[in-house]
Protein backbone atom coordinates (compact mmCIF):
# COMPACT_ATOMS: atom_id res chain seq x y z
CA UNK A 1 0.00 0.00 0.00
CA UNK A 2 1.49 3.54 -0.64
CA UNK A 3 0.65 6.98 0.42
CA UNK A 4 -2.58 7.57 -1.65
CA UNK A 5 -4.29 5.02 0.25
CA UNK A 6 -6.62 3.77 -2.47
CA UNK A 7 -6.95 -0.44 -1.13
CA UNK A 8 -8.93 1.94 1.84
CA UNK A 9 -11.46 3.30 -0.25
CA UNK A 10 -15.11 1.95 -0.01
CA UNK A 11 -15.49 1.97 -3.72
CA UNK A 12 -15.23 -0.80 -6.70
CA UNK A 13 -11.96 -1.10 -8.93
CA UNK A 14 -14.58 0.19 -12.08
CA UNK A 15 -15.30 3.49 -10.04
CA UNK A 16 -11.66 3.71 -9.36
CA UNK A 17 -11.48 3.27 -13.33
CA UNK A 18 -13.96 5.74 -14.11
CA UNK A 19 -12.55 8.42 -11.65
CA UNK A 20 -8.70 7.96 -13.19
CA UNK A 21 -10.20 8.24 -17.14
CA UNK A 22 -11.95 11.39 -16.12
CA UNK A 23 -9.36 12.83 -14.69
CA UNK A 24 -6.93 12.31 -17.45
CA UNK A 25 -9.20 13.70 -19.97
CA UNK A 26 -9.70 17.09 -17.94
CA UNK A 27 -6.28 17.50 -16.96
CA UNK A 28 -4.70 16.66 -20.56
CA UNK A 29 -6.70 19.73 -21.89
CA UNK A 30 -5.82 22.21 -19.55
CA UNK A 31 -2.41 21.32 -18.45
CA UNK A 32 -0.66 23.44 -21.22
CA UNK A 33 2.97 23.91 -19.33
CA UNK A 34 3.92 20.62 -19.90
CA UNK A 35 3.43 20.30 -23.36
CA UNK A 36 5.63 23.24 -24.52
CA UNK A 37 9.06 22.47 -21.70
CA UNK A 38 10.91 19.36 -20.92
CA UNK A 39 9.27 16.75 -19.17
CA UNK A 40 11.97 14.60 -16.69
CA UNK A 41 10.01 11.91 -14.87
CA UNK A 42 8.15 11.15 -13.18
CA UNK A 43 10.81 10.06 -11.19
CA UNK A 44 8.55 8.98 -7.98
CA UNK A 45 6.91 10.40 -4.47
CA UNK A 46 10.49 9.83 -2.92
CA UNK A 47 12.48 12.16 -5.37
CA UNK A 48 12.47 15.04 -3.80
CA UNK A 49 14.60 17.78 -5.51
CA UNK A 50 16.34 18.71 -8.62
CA UNK A 51 20.29 18.88 -8.35
CA UNK A 52 21.08 22.51 -9.64
CA UNK A 53 24.60 22.00 -10.59
CA UNK A 54 25.87 25.20 -8.11
CA UNK A 55 27.35 25.09 -4.84
CA UNK A 56 27.56 27.25 -1.62
CA UNK A 57 30.17 27.87 0.98
CA UNK A 58 30.74 26.85 3.85
CA UNK A 59 31.45 28.88 6.24
CA UNK A 60 33.37 26.52 8.53
CA UNK A 61 34.68 22.75 8.23
CA UNK A 62 34.75 19.94 10.47
CA UNK A 63 38.69 20.36 11.53
CA UNK A 64 41.44 22.36 10.28
CA UNK A 65 42.90 22.06 6.80
CA UNK A 66 39.37 21.69 5.14
CA UNK A 67 37.37 23.31 2.65
CA UNK A 68 34.19 22.73 2.16
CA UNK A 69 31.26 23.48 0.12
CA UNK A 70 27.27 22.34 -0.27
CA UNK A 71 25.28 21.28 -3.14
CA UNK A 72 22.28 23.41 -4.18
CA UNK A 73 19.29 21.93 -4.85
CA UNK A 74 15.40 23.02 -5.90
CA UNK A 75 13.18 20.92 -3.51
CA UNK A 76 10.28 19.87 -5.56
CA UNK A 77 6.97 21.25 -4.54
CA UNK A 78 3.86 19.26 -3.73
CA UNK A 79 0.30 20.17 -4.40
CA UNK A 80 -2.76 18.70 -3.74
CA UNK A 81 -6.51 19.59 -4.90
CA UNK A 82 -9.33 17.56 -2.75
CA UNK A 83 -12.79 16.91 -4.37
CA UNK A 84 -15.35 14.13 -3.06
CA UNK A 85 -17.74 11.80 -5.17
CA UNK A 86 -21.55 11.13 -3.54
CA UNK A 87 -21.29 7.20 -3.03
CA UNK A 88 -24.63 7.12 -4.71
CA UNK A 89 -23.63 8.07 -7.98
CA UNK A 90 -20.56 5.82 -7.64
CA UNK A 91 -22.82 3.04 -7.15
CA UNK A 92 -25.45 4.12 -9.93
CA UNK A 93 -21.85 3.77 -12.11
CA UNK A 94 -21.36 0.02 -10.77
CA UNK A 95 -25.01 -0.82 -11.84
CA UNK A 96 -24.68 0.74 -15.18
CA UNK A 97 -25.17 4.69 -15.21
CA UNK A 98 -23.18 6.67 -17.62
CA UNK A 99 -23.96 10.03 -16.10
CA UNK A 100 -21.92 9.97 -13.52
CA UNK A 101 -22.14 13.67 -11.74
CA UNK A 102 -18.39 14.18 -11.28
CA UNK A 103 -18.47 18.16 -11.10
CA UNK A 104 -16.44 18.19 -8.31
CA UNK A 105 -13.54 16.18 -9.81
CA UNK A 106 -13.94 18.72 -12.91
CA UNK A 107 -13.22 21.41 -10.35
CA UNK A 108 -10.14 20.10 -8.74
CA UNK A 109 -8.90 19.03 -11.96
CA UNK A 110 -8.64 22.58 -13.23
CA UNK A 111 -7.25 24.37 -9.93
CA UNK A 112 -4.32 21.94 -10.38
CA UNK A 113 -3.56 22.07 -14.06
CA UNK A 114 -4.28 26.01 -12.85
CA UNK A 115 -1.46 25.98 -10.41
CA UNK A 116 0.76 23.95 -12.55
CA UNK A 117 0.72 26.78 -15.23
CA UNK A 118 0.66 29.62 -12.90
CA UNK A 119 3.96 27.80 -11.48
CA UNK A 120 5.62 27.14 -14.68
CA UNK A 121 4.63 30.43 -16.76
CA UNK A 122 4.48 33.12 -14.21
CA UNK A 123 6.43 31.54 -10.95
CA UNK A 124 6.14 30.61 -7.46
CA UNK A 125 8.29 32.57 -4.74
CA UNK A 126 7.29 30.53 -1.75
CA UNK A 127 8.76 27.37 -3.75
CA UNK A 128 11.47 28.79 -5.20
CA UNK A 129 10.68 28.13 -8.86
CA UNK A 130 10.99 31.29 -10.94
CA UNK A 131 8.13 31.61 -14.14
CA UNK A 132 9.09 31.78 -17.89
CA UNK A 133 7.71 34.95 -17.85
CA UNK A 134 9.22 36.79 -15.07
CA UNK A 135 12.72 35.07 -16.14
CA UNK A 136 12.48 36.59 -20.02
CA UNK A 137 15.24 38.79 -20.56
CA UNK A 138 12.99 40.83 -23.19
CA UNK A 139 11.13 43.69 -22.82
CA UNK A 140 7.19 42.95 -22.20
CA UNK A 141 5.48 43.50 -25.35
CA UNK A 142 1.75 44.35 -26.13
CA UNK A 143 -0.87 42.20 -27.73
CA UNK A 144 -3.34 45.41 -28.29
CA UNK A 145 -7.09 45.23 -27.60
CA UNK A 146 -8.44 43.53 -30.47
CA UNK A 147 -7.24 40.64 -32.23
CA UNK A 148 -6.06 41.95 -35.59
CA UNK A 149 -3.27 43.29 -33.59
CA UNK A 150 -2.06 39.95 -31.97
CA UNK A 151 -0.28 39.03 -35.71
CA UNK A 152 1.95 41.92 -35.04
CA UNK A 153 2.63 41.37 -31.48
CA UNK A 154 3.57 37.75 -32.33
CA UNK A 155 6.02 38.11 -34.93
CA UNK A 156 7.95 40.67 -33.30
CA UNK A 157 8.61 38.13 -30.65
CA UNK A 158 9.23 35.91 -32.31
CA UNK A 159 11.19 38.02 -34.45
CA UNK A 160 12.99 38.91 -31.17
CA UNK A 161 14.13 35.60 -30.10
CA UNK A 162 15.75 35.47 -33.77
CA UNK A 163 17.74 38.33 -32.79
CA UNK A 164 19.15 36.67 -29.57
CA UNK A 165 19.88 33.51 -31.03
CA UNK A 166 17.00 31.29 -30.56
CA UNK A 167 15.83 28.81 -32.94
CA UNK A 168 12.15 27.59 -33.67
CA UNK A 169 10.00 26.04 -34.16
CA UNK A 170 8.13 28.47 -31.55
CA UNK A 171 4.63 27.76 -29.58
CA UNK A 172 2.04 30.22 -28.39
CA UNK A 173 0.74 30.10 -25.01
CA UNK A 174 -1.99 31.44 -24.31
CA UNK A 175 -4.55 32.45 -21.25
CA UNK A 176 -8.34 32.08 -21.62
CA UNK A 177 -9.61 35.39 -23.04
CA UNK A 178 -7.06 35.42 -25.36
CA UNK A 179 -7.41 32.10 -26.56
CA UNK A 180 -11.09 32.53 -26.80
CA UNK A 181 -10.61 35.55 -29.08
CA UNK A 182 -8.15 34.03 -30.94
CA UNK A 183 -10.75 31.20 -31.92
CA UNK A 184 -13.37 33.77 -32.63
CA UNK A 185 -11.39 35.93 -34.64
CA UNK A 186 -11.40 36.43 -38.59
CA UNK A 187 -9.15 38.89 -40.19
CA UNK A 188 -10.20 40.82 -43.38
CA UNK A 189 -11.06 38.71 -45.78
CA UNK A 190 -12.43 35.63 -43.58
CA UNK A 191 -8.74 34.28 -43.32
CA UNK A 192 -8.63 32.90 -39.61
CA UNK A 193 -6.30 34.37 -36.94
CA UNK A 194 -5.99 30.73 -35.80
CA UNK A 195 -4.47 29.87 -39.05
CA UNK A 196 -2.25 32.81 -38.84
CA UNK A 197 -0.36 32.73 -35.84
CA UNK A 198 0.23 29.21 -36.58
CA UNK A 199 2.37 29.90 -39.32
CA UNK A 200 4.18 32.85 -37.85
CA UNK A 201 5.11 30.51 -34.94
CA UNK A 202 5.19 27.18 -37.06
CA UNK A 203 4.30 25.50 -34.05
CA UNK A 204 1.22 24.90 -31.35
CA UNK A 205 -1.04 27.45 -30.30
CA UNK A 206 -1.99 26.43 -26.48
CA UNK A 207 -5.14 27.05 -23.97
CA UNK A 208 -3.70 27.93 -20.77
CA UNK A 209 -5.54 28.39 -18.06
CA UNK A 210 -4.10 30.76 -15.92
CA UNK A 211 -1.25 32.50 -18.20
CA UNK A 212 -2.24 35.97 -18.08
CA UNK A 213 -1.39 37.63 -21.78
CA UNK A 214 0.64 35.21 -23.67
CA UNK A 215 3.65 33.92 -24.15
CA UNK A 216 6.28 33.22 -27.47
CA UNK A 217 8.46 30.18 -26.06
CA UNK A 218 10.98 28.05 -28.39
CA UNK A 219 10.33 24.33 -28.11
CA UNK A 220 14.17 23.47 -29.68
CA UNK A 221 14.67 21.87 -26.09
CA UNK A 222 16.83 22.74 -22.66
CA UNK A 223 15.73 25.99 -22.48
CA UNK A 224 12.43 25.10 -19.94
CA UNK A 225 12.89 22.10 -17.43
CA UNK A 226 10.00 20.41 -15.67
CA UNK A 227 11.18 17.87 -13.44
CA UNK A 228 8.06 15.44 -12.12
CA UNK A 229 7.84 13.65 -8.82
CA UNK A 230 5.16 11.59 -8.60
CA UNK A 231 2.78 12.72 -11.37
CA UNK A 232 -0.46 13.67 -10.89
CA UNK A 233 -2.97 10.77 -8.97
CA UNK A 234 -5.92 10.43 -6.96
CA UNK A 235 -5.58 9.37 -3.44
CA UNK A 236 -8.20 8.41 -1.05
CA UNK A 237 -9.08 10.80 1.86
CA UNK A 238 -11.81 9.40 3.91
CA UNK A 239 -15.38 8.81 3.68
CA UNK A 240 -18.77 9.51 5.46
CA UNK A 241 -22.65 8.12 5.06
CA UNK A 242 -23.18 10.03 1.77
CA UNK A 243 -19.55 10.96 0.04
CA UNK A 244 -15.93 9.74 -0.55
CA UNK A 245 -13.48 12.24 -0.43
CA UNK A 246 -10.26 12.14 -2.45
CA UNK A 247 -7.44 14.49 -3.95
CA UNK A 248 -5.22 14.85 -6.73
CA UNK A 249 -1.92 15.25 -5.72
CA UNK A 250 1.41 16.09 -7.53
CA UNK A 251 5.01 17.20 -7.10
CA UNK A 252 7.52 18.96 -9.06
CA UNK A 253 9.83 21.49 -9.80
CA UNK A 254 10.85 23.71 -12.74
CA UNK A 255 13.95 25.70 -14.08
CA UNK A 256 14.28 28.21 -16.87
CA UNK A 257 17.64 27.45 -17.90
CA UNK A 258 17.75 30.06 -21.07
CA UNK A 259 15.84 33.33 -20.01
CA UNK A 260 16.20 34.60 -23.53
CA UNK A 261 13.78 32.02 -25.12
CA UNK A 262 10.27 33.09 -24.15
CA UNK A 263 8.88 36.68 -25.09
CA UNK A 264 5.94 37.77 -22.52
CA UNK A 265 2.94 38.86 -24.15
CA UNK A 266 0.25 41.26 -22.15
CA UNK A 267 -3.46 42.33 -23.20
Amino acid sequence: MNHLLRPLAPISDSAWKLLDTEATERLTAALAARKLVDFSGPHGWEHSSTNLGRITPLASAPCEGISAVQRRVLPLAEVRADFSVSLAELRDHDRGAVDVDLGDLDDAAHRIARAENIAVFHGWSDAGITGIAEASSHDVLSLGDHGDAYPRAVARAVELLLRSGISGPYALALGRDEYTRVVETAEHGGYPLWDHLRQIVEGPLVWAPGVRGAIVLSMRGGDFRYASGQDLSIGYDRHDADSVHFYLEESFSFLVATPEAAVALTS
